[in-house]
């Protein structure tokens, strides 16, 4: 850690080892705007301590399934040259709450009915005939059907 204009600033390899993730990683957060560092007079990076509230918030999100644009759009909501107060975070979390909702739902049914039927189309399991006869759940679109949603035809 460093002292900038009497702030502190950490390295790339402080911030990869407290976050837990490779520095290519934050490279790359950083080449597509989800994170933000400032360069010395040597041009290394330095990073702002909310940047590790960020890359941990990145983290979590692509560990529930959510996608490197559903990060950004949200991130996109918070300052940019200040750190987040308690009230950014809270708002950023409801915006949230619908999305996270539909994930849980979606998992729960998952661990629920991965063993039957998930309304794929596939025909190929003994119960489709009982679960999906005559590929009824290609009437409700493409892919796991049964699991995406709660209706059955």
């Amino acid at each position: 850690m460093v002292e900038v204009k009497g702030q502190r600033r950490f390295t790339i390899g402080e911030v990869a080892e407290r976050a837990g993730v490779a520095t290519s990683a934050l490279r790359f957060y950083e080449e597509h705007g989800l994170i933000q560092s400032e360069r010395n007079e040597s041009g290394h990076r330095r990073y702002h301590p909310d940047v590790l509230r960020r890359v941990s918030f990145i983290r979590i999100a692509q560990r529930v399934g959510l996608s490197l644009a559903e990060v950004a759009e949200a991130l996109a909501s918070l300052p940019d040259r200040r750190t987040p107060t308690s009230k950014d975070w809270a708002k950023l979390a409801r915006t949230w709450q619908p999305r996270l909702d539909e994930q849980i739902a979606i998992l729960t049914r998952l661990r629920d009915e991965l063993d039957g039927c998930i309304g794929c189309g596939c025909l190929s399991l003994s119960s489709c005939g009982l679960w999906n006869p005559d590929d009824a759940a290609a009437t409700l679109g493409t892919g796991p059907r049964y699991l995406l949603s709660d209706e059955r035809p």
